[in-house]
């Protein structure tokens, strides 16, 4: 009977040893927490583009056409038609001339495009910035032990949170636990 106490002493010394070892060669476990709540961070980020419009800027003048006489030609024959359509005489003669050579003036403007200024079309452009919240973390409140603690994680974790637990010996002075 004895010698049953002195194997049981001996292997509960044993696993004691073990257990210390253990502690002594790893003193951190994981451990799982519930989470009371998970609330996400939001930081402001920009997005360049580009932002473009048409607008008016000074004024063109049509390059006349070249090659192309036939609005000179119609507008000198109308005008001369009805030049000689006024008038009497001398006088007919002149109406016709003077018909003629404004007609032929005229038809050359309308064939160039009217000869006139244009407001000219320019396109502008400018980087303008998108503003968006994106998610950037979650602030994580969860409870260990009957104690509340927060950390920011970048994902949401869920329920739970894996825990990573470091067990340290506390100092004590005298004998006695210090609060």
């Amino acid at each position: 009977m004895h010698a049953r106490k002195i194997i049981a002493a001996s292997l509960a010394a044993l696993t004691g040893l073990a257990a210390t070892s253990a502690w002594a060669d790893g003193p951190t476990f994981r451990e799982r927490a519930r989470v009371i709540s998970s609330t996400p961070v939001y930081e402001n980020v920009s997005t360049p583009r580009q932002q473009c419009w048409t607008e008016s800027s000074g004024y063109s003048q049509d390059a006349p056409r070249t090659g192309n006489t036939a609005g000179a030609v119609i507008g000198a024959i109308a005008g001369g038609l009805l030049g000689s359509t006024v008038g009497g005489g001398s006088g007919k003669i002149a109406a016709s001339a003077v018909g003629a050579a404004t007609g032929a003036v005229v038809g050359d403007r309308y064939n160039s495009g009217g000869g006139g200024a244009y407001p000219q079309e320019v396109q502008r452009c400018r980087t303008v910035n998108d503003y968006h919240q994106q998610v950037v973390g979650y602030e994580v409140t969860y409870r260990y032990q009957g104690r509340d603690f927060t950390a920011r994680l970048p994902y949401n974790p869920g329920p739970w949170v894996l825990l990573r637990v470091n067990v340290d010996v506390a100092q004590n002075q005298g004998g006695y636990w210090q609060h």
